[in-house]
């Protein structure tokens, strides 16, 4: 199993439907060894292949979110770089993910390895996506990710509240709905 015959695999996804990308998600779940090659052609920003290996690498980190525990520095380090949004938006769910299990009352790998680091590179590119033009999609993971982590910063939560509200009367219906949900978390605290 190597990484070309990952590649390859990815290159069969015809479509982002669901099916065909738990198809090659499978494959990397039952072999683990492929989960360093999905990460390096996530960022190897010239690879054609990149979109549809963070499609696949977020439905793994959706089941084995632990697996990226190995690779904080890596995947932290990277996320800014990727720049397509049919690629951005897996990351920034994954993100979400991450600061999901990191704020979590149960205990796991990530909560115990995620450094402050980790957060803040996460917390950077979340403000990135929340003021660049992207779909609503990676905007709402962003907000979550955003407000999660603000838990324990409360300087973020200060200027998501400035974005969301500077933004919300010119973006679509589902950034207000996802704007006003975060807005009333945070007035909440």
């Amino acid at each position: 199993m190597s990484k070309d015959y990952l590649i390859y695999q990815l290159n069969t996804i015809e479509n982002a439907r669901r099916d065909n990308r738990l198809k090659v998600a499978n494959l990397v779940i039952e072999n683990k060894n492929f989960f360093q090659f999905l990460l390096e052609i996530v960022f190897e920003l010239n690879n054609k292949t990149g979109i549809k290996a963070a499609w696949i690498l977020e439905l793994v980190c959706e089941q084995k979110l632990d697996w990226l525990v190995p690779h904080l520095d890596n995947f932290t380090k990277n996320i800014s770089i990727v720049t397509q949004d049919s690629a951005v938006r897996p990351i920034s769910k994954i993100c979400n993910f991450m600061a999901i299990a990191y704020t979590s009352k149960k205990d796991s790998l990530l909560k115990v390895q995620l450094k402050k680091n980790h957060i803040d590179l996460i917390i950077e590119a979340g403000f990135d996506w929340m003021i660049s033009n992207h779909k609503v999609a990676t905007k709402a993971y962003a907000m979550n990710t955003l407000y999660l982590f603000g838990k324990n910063y409360n300087w973020v939560h200060e200027e998501l509240k400035l974005i969301i509200q500077q933004n919300i009367t010119t973006e679509s219906a589902a950034y207000k709905a996802r704007g006003k949900i975060t807005l009333a978390l945070i007035n909440k605290k």
